[in-house]
């Protein structure tokens, strides 16, 4: 049930916004937003605007890394919420790998859901990690970046 009500408050555009500018305040400002969330994946948008962008007229690094991060990072809330226990998580590694450079809105999609679920089932019995691929396209359907982003998870004692 709580997965329910997160993935309704996940999908609407004003309750996530909100969340975003109380949350991650700096994602919210570079106009990182969240297209759609399931548990299977999700997808994180970035536009190509003057608060997103470097001076050499593409999207800078960590706007894309940010939109990254959020595909990924939803599915561990997703993941989580399933969960009666309170669950630490930390992203410890990030690589990214740049193919194209990124003058539009560029849409980042993670599908590793089902990883990232049985990932956490297994921080039941020890911490564990997992490493999550998201893809960056631009709106040709072009590949601009991947990113591999390591996540963390602990069970907290309470």
């Amino acid at each position: 049930m709580a997965t329910t009500k997160l993935l309704s408050k996940l999908n609407s555009k004003w309750q996530f916004a909100f969340y975003l500018w109380y949350k991650l305040p700096a994602a919210f400002y570079c106009g990182v937003r969240l297209q759609q969330a399931d548990l299977n994946g999700a997808t994180a948008t970035v536009p190509f605007k003057r608060r997103s962008q470097n001076p050499f007229g593409s999207t800078y690094f960590a706007c894309l890394a940010m939109a990254a991060e959020l595909s990924t990072g939803v599915l561990c809330l997703l993941a989580a919420s399933g969960i009666d226990k309170k669950v630490s998580m930390l992203v410890v590694s990030i690589e990214g790998v740049f193919d194209k450079k990124a003058t539009g809105i560029t849409f980042f999609t993670c599908n590793d859901g089902q990883a990232i679920a049985a990932a956490m089932q297994q921080a039941h019995h020890q911490p564990t990690t997992i490493t999550c691929i998201s893809k960056g396209y631009n709106a040709g359907r072009e590949t601009v970046a991947t990113f591999k982003i390591t996540w963390s998870f602990k069970i907290k004692n309470s």
